[in-house]
């Protein structure tokens, strides 16, 4: 029996001997394997602890999103800005007359809504229904091309400035700050007054206006990213300064600009109407604040021919407001998020 016994212990104990190794070659085999993670992409962290810190931050961000998303807030501004955009690609099917009859002359001016004008008229006869519709497509191209601009300069300057420093970084500053200087309004409409209210000075006025902020807010997320660890091996590592800046900065710093971004299409789409507003706008386009120009003298005659615009303006700004305040709750670690 004793025997017997002896044997059995023996049998454990090589069992937990083999266990103990095939456990031991594991860990040797995931730490070469995190060592070439580690020399691929610089940022990976291959302690247990910090892993699990990893996995718990995008559970966080994860649970942030989804309670971004299931917002009535977030979900309402979701369908405005998808609304305005299904009108602007639409449009022309959407609209009761064409471009070309809502923009040319006839003889039914200031007429209140009817069957044949379901919103009235507004000057030279001209469908403010039609009119509201084909504004979006102005509204959010300029927008859109504005911030493209804006965000191409603005990121690869702040990035550039951030990242060099020293007199590099003192030079693009500094001619961000000459831009700063003069308010946004002002500037668009000094050069609008001497290079003419185009499609084309506007969209490019626009998007120079918006260069200093992106890269001020970029350069502030790269002056973080720049001092940590896995920048430093990024460098052991071989990496040219290009491929640190746009494959591993950018990716990290990239977080305070999309959540910026949405504000600005809100901010851009009023300043175009400040500006249609004081006669600055392309004539050759539809455009909500030139519609409200020339409406303003018929306040009290003919409401609904500066009402509508107002109501396409409201529409866009508030849908792009709320969507931007909602990624800002969803992507910002600062915030505090409460569980849904």
């Amino acid at each position: 029996m004793s025997h017997t016994k002896l044997q059995e212990e023996k049998k454990k104990n090589d069992l937990i001997e083999n266990k103990v190794k095939r456990i031991s070659i594991l860990k040797f085999s995931s730490k070469i394997a995190n060592g070439f993670k580690f020399l691929l992409f610089p940022r990976y962290r291959f302690e247990l602890s910090q892993i699990k810190d990893i996995r718990n931050l995008h559970h966080t961000r994860r649970k942030r999103m989804n309670g971004w998303l299931k917002s009535p807030f977030t979900i309402f501004g979701v369908i405005l800005i998808f609304v305005i955009i299904c009108l602007a690609i639409f449009g022309p099917w959407i609209a009761p007359y064409s471009f070309e009859e809502a923009s040319r002359w006839s003889l039914y001016a200031w007429k209140p809504p009817s069957p044949e004008f379901p919103l009235g008229t507004t000057y030279a006869g001209r469908d403010v229904l039609s009119r509201a519709i084909y504004g979006t497509r102005t509204s959010l191209l300029i927008a859109f091309l504005s911030v493209s601009i804006s965000l191409i300069f603005g990121i690869s300057l702040g990035l550039i400035a951030g990242f060099y420093g020293k007199w590099v970084d003192s030079i693009i500053m500094r001619c961000m700050d000459i831009i700063l200087a003069f308010p946004g309004i002002i500037f668009a409409l000094a050069f609008l007054a001497i290079l003419g209210s185009t499609f084309f000075y506007i969209v490019i006025i626009f998007g120079v206006i918006g260069i200093p902020f992106y890269s001020r807010l970029i350069r502030s997320s790269v002056l973080k990213e720049k001092e940590l660890d896995y920048i430093a091996a990024a460098k052991i590592a071989g990496a040219n300064n290009w491929r640190i800046m746009f494959r591993h900065i950018l990716p990290n710093a990239i977080q305070p600009i999309i959540i910026s971004m949405s504000f600005d299409i809100g901010r851009l789409m009023i300043s175009l109407v400040i500006l249609s507003f004081l006669g600055f706008s392309d004539p050759m386009f539809i455009n909500w604040g030139y519609d409200i120009y020339i409406a303003r003298g018929h306040i009290w005659d003919a409401p609904w021919a500066s009402f509508w615009p107002s109501v396409m303006i409201l529409i866009s700004v508030i849908g792009f407001m709320i969507v931007g305040d909602g990624l800002r709750d969803a992507l910002d670690p600062k915030y505090q998020f409460k569980a849904r």
